[in-house]
């Protein structure tokens, strides 16, 4: 389990606007470190205006960085920095720096409980464009705070449920996330599924009433389903593969989204 969970940490770095948590509640261990390049893309096929929706689409491509290290084996540090193609729109979009810690373990029958407290921001690295459908994100600095319960039992079945509260500077509306992920992490694979909720309190509609001016404004909910897999390939290299779907939401893009990327794990302190 402990060189499996050296791969985990790399699903922040398929993240663009609607991904699943930037955060899991898997742990490196003290000096161990990721390095993921990922790239995807979304089809979406319809747009929640509101929550009315309407038969709109656009075409999504991201490239994506992502670096994780174990500072202790308890204490993790993540940096992650997506570029993303909007059909005209494209540019950097929001460097994400987040800690997470684990303050408490328990074993339990044939597995283990434990619970991890996590805070970051986002920020805007880019002066990208916003004001229409097919803008990269909405120039929001967000301060994040997260609690994660994970278990993982011996035979390597895991859960990990995750919210807490995403405070959003200047318009953009706050927001809170839920996300429930179940897999398995074997010797030579790993396969996870997860729901991912976001709700925002208050915020503007697009079409509603008064016609919005400052898509800053936006209160985006979304509901979204999606899988993971993964599998090594020698000399601390591995591959994955993911898919997902937005299925209901307000204010957002509903369709698939489909990513690959290659993951490195090496050690930076013997």
């Amino acid at each position: 389990m402990k060189r499996i969970s050296l791969l985990l940490t790399l699903f922040s770095c398929i993240s663009i606007t609607l991904a699943q948590g930037r955060i899991d509640g898997f742990y490196l261990g003290k000096g161990n470190a990721t390095a993921v390049l990922g790239a995807g893309f979304e089809d979406p096929n319809a747009y929640f205006a509101g929550t009315d929706k309407l038969d709109l689409e656009r075409d999504v491509y991201y490239i994506s960085l992502y670096l994780a290290y174990g500072i202790s084996d308890k204490l993790e540090a993540s940096i992650s920095l997506p570029y993303i193609i909007s059909n005209d729109n494209k540019n950097l979009q929001d460097l994400s720096l987040f800690l997470k810690y684990q303050f408490f373990e328990k074993q339990f029958g044939e597995g283990t409980f434990q619970f991890s407290a996590a805070g970051g921001f986002s920020t805007p690295v880019s002066n990208y464009t916003i004001g229409s459908l097919n803008d990269i994100g909405q120039q929001a600095t967000i301060i994040e705070s997260r609690l994660l319960v994970h278990y993982k039992n011996n035979n390597g079945w895991f859960g990990t449920l995750q919210s807490g509260y995403s405070f959003k500077l200047e318009e953009v509306p706050d927001s809170f996330p839920v996300i429930l992920k179940l897999g398995k992490a074997a010797a030579q694979w790993y396969f996870d599924v997860y729901y991912d909720f976001q709700h925002a309190f208050g915020g503007i509609d697009y079409l509603g009433t008064p016609r919005p001016q400052n898509f800053k404004e936006f209160g985006v909910d979304y509901h979204k389903v999606g899988g993971t897999f993964f599998k090594p390939i020698g000399n601390g290299f591995g591959a994955y593969g993911s898919i997902a779907y937005v299925f209901a939401g307000r204010n957002t893009f509903r369709g698939p989204s489909y990513g690959l990327g290659i993951v490195y794990n090496f050690r930076l302190i013997e």
